[in-house]
């Protein structure tokens, strides 16, 4: 018996009750219910396909191990030839299952919030900062995600201080979770005369999206301030007190938002981002207390961790996790990231089925 099987076992018998469910009518009457036994059929239903394929091929070779009794050698030699190959299939079905009986992280279906902000480096990490969000904004665009600036802060040379954007779109999150931390940047800053090469910083943080039945916020608990909102260098850009600055009192987060010329506006996106944030914090805080156990070549998530290195001189890009090393920094720049993001997400599911395997 393949370790799997058990479980297999379990879900089975699960899809079986799901299927009387449905049956029997009764969830019809009950919305919630049917969306959430929706959602458990549709994650169930792709696990047990490839199950039945796996006893399918394991059946197959069952078949053809009878005719390697056959006393016509040509007929045995052509069963050991196909046992052989349904051998190669089936192995690689059972890793299939392996990697799909790893549990999900529930956020990975979620919107995301990108936080962007320059770091050492003054006006060329501002640039820095301008090129990576106009990176993730392409890579958002090949993928049919919705990106809506939610609060900038930009300096006069055309670099970014800070960029706070909402994307909207299917596996945003699981797609983009792993940017969160240090990007470095080594290059030759456009007003250097001398030739000399620069190296500067910029943090990227992704938050899932948070909903109001994810993080409940007391109004009480809240600090509303507006004040008129300002341009690079602090010139004024509005002439009526629109922006608004939110406190979070219990744990100290602020949130600015000035980009709208609602006040109404200008609080909701505000809001949005404290909600994830408070969200981010509060994962954080769990994963935290089990440090041991989600240590991994990809990283904590951490936004001081140094994560990637974008060298302009030598066209290299290296991402320090997984010692992953490519020579097109400038398909990347331009949004090309599959390379990275696959790389990072194949880890991850290494990583999954190692712990499962020791769990086991």
């Amino acid at each position: 018996m393949e370790d799997f099987e058990p479980r297999m076992h379990e879900i089975e018998k699960r899809l079986a009750e799901i299927d009387q469910l449905y049956a029997g009518g009764s969830i019809a009457k009950d919305p919630e219910m049917l969306e959430k036994i929706g959602r458990e059929r549709a994650s169930l239903q792709p696990i047990m396909a490839t199950y039945n394929q796996w006893k399918s091929i394991h059946n197959e070779i069952e078949k053809s191990r009878l005719l390697m009794d056959d006393q016509d050698p040509e007929l045995r030699a052509l069963a050991h030839e196909e046992i052989a190959v349904l051998k190669a299939t089936l192995s690689k079905t059972a890793s299939m299952i392996r990697l799909l009986l790893i549990p999900k992280d529930p956020l990975d279906e979620k919107n995301v919030i990108l936080e962007i902000r320059a770091g050492t480096g003054g006006d060329e990490a501002a640039l820095f900062a301008t090129e990576l969000f106009r990176m993730y904004v392409k890579y958002a665009e090949a993928h049919r995600w919705k990106v809506e600036i939610l609060s900038s802060n930009m300096t006069g040379v055309g670099g970014t201080k800070e960029v706070i954007a909402a994307i909207e779109g299917t596996g945003a999150y699981s797609r983009l979770k792993h940017e969160s931390g240090v990007h470095r940047v080594q290059r030759i800053p456009a007003t250097e005369g001398s030739g000399r090469i620069h190296t500067s910083t910029v943090t990227v943080a992704v938050l899932p999206e948070a909903e109001d039945v994810d993080v409940k916020i007391d109004e009480k608990e809240l600090r509303i301030d507006v004040f008129r909102s300002s341009g690079p260098g602090g010139q004024s850009v509005n002439t009526t007190d629109s922006a608004v600055r939110v406190t979070h009192l219990p744990t100290g987060i602020v949130v600015t938002c000035q980009d709208e010329k609602s006040q109404h506006k200008n609080k909701a996106k505000a809001l949005k981002v404290l909600r994830s944030r408070l969200l981010d914090q509060q994962r954080l805080e769990q994963d935290q207390a089990r440090t041991a156990e989600r240590r991994s070549q990809i990283g904590t998530g951490d936004r001081s961790e140094r994560i990637r290195t974008y060298n302009f001189p030598q066209s290299r890009i290296t991402d320090h996790r997984i010692g992953l090393t490519t020579h097109r920094i400038h398909e990347v720049i331009e949004g090309d990231l599959n390379e990275i993001i696959n790389a990072l997400l194949l880890e991850q599911q290494s990583e999954g089925l190692r712990s499962s395997v020791k769990r086991g």
